[in-house]
């Protein structure tokens, strides 16, 4: 398969993630009259059914990080080519841009604008760091066939666990940094959220490490 094919499928995937996060944010906001705990959990299941539908058609096709960090991780274990991370990467950034204003268009909202909600602080911080590892914990510990439907439930309960609501990708926290709706974050917070997860990406790595494969747990 052509590496552009794969760079194409990190845009879309990207894309369309951040297009549904954001979407299904406005959408909630709009239709939970105020009551957030609704608005968040509306916004939780489009993110979750997305993400597994995503990972299941795009899966095939590159891997479907639509996340730096994985395809960091990924390019770590060798698992992607190392000379193809820098693309997947700009491709993700891209797609993140580009899903955010096709939400904002599809709302007759302002299609560039940068966020002001402000996401600050120790907790955020760590909450982002405990996100992005567990994802690439699951990611990495996942079976065969399998890894859609952990990733997305994972997220899914992270969203409520975490105090940031689990964004866990610099490619998410790059887009929605553009948006001054419900599932913005203000650029100024945007540099720490996007440290704290590479931090926890390389926790999640640890880990995973510590544990070793199967049968390296069996003796």
């Amino acid at each position: 398969m052509t590496a552009w094919r794969r760079y194409l499928a990190e845009g879309i995937g990207t894309a369309a993630l951040l297009c549904a996060v954001v979407g299904s944010g406005v959408m909630a906001e709009n239709l939970a009259a105020g009551n957030m705990a609704v608005a968040l959990l509306a916004n939780t299941l489009a993110t979750v059914f997305a993400l597994y539908v995503l990972i299941e058609a795009l899966g095939p096709v590159s891997g479907a990080h639509f996340n730096p960090a994985v395809s960091l991780v990924m390019a770590y274990r060798r698992d992607l080519p190392r000379n193809q991370v820098v693309f997947y990467m700009l491709a993700q950034l891209t797609g993140a841009a580009m899903g955010v204003w096709l939400a904002h268009a599809m709302f007759d909202l302002e299609v560039f604008q940068y966020a002001s909600k402000v996401r600050s602080g120790y907790g955020q911080c760590l909450a982002e760091a405990v996100a992005t590892a567990g994802l690439l914990f699951v990611i990495l510990r996942a079976p065969v066939g399998k890894a859609s439907a952990m990733v997305a439930c994972y997220i899914g309960a992270a969203y409520w666990f975490t105090a940031s609501t689990s964004f866990a990708n610099p490619a998410a926290v790059f887009g929605r940094m553009m948006s001054n709706t419900f599932a913005g974050i203000s650029p100024w917070d945007a540099p720490a959220f996007m440290l704290a997860e590479l931090v926890g990406a390389s926790v999640g790595v640890l880990l995973d490490s510590w544990l070793g494969s199967d049968k390296d747990a069996m003796h």
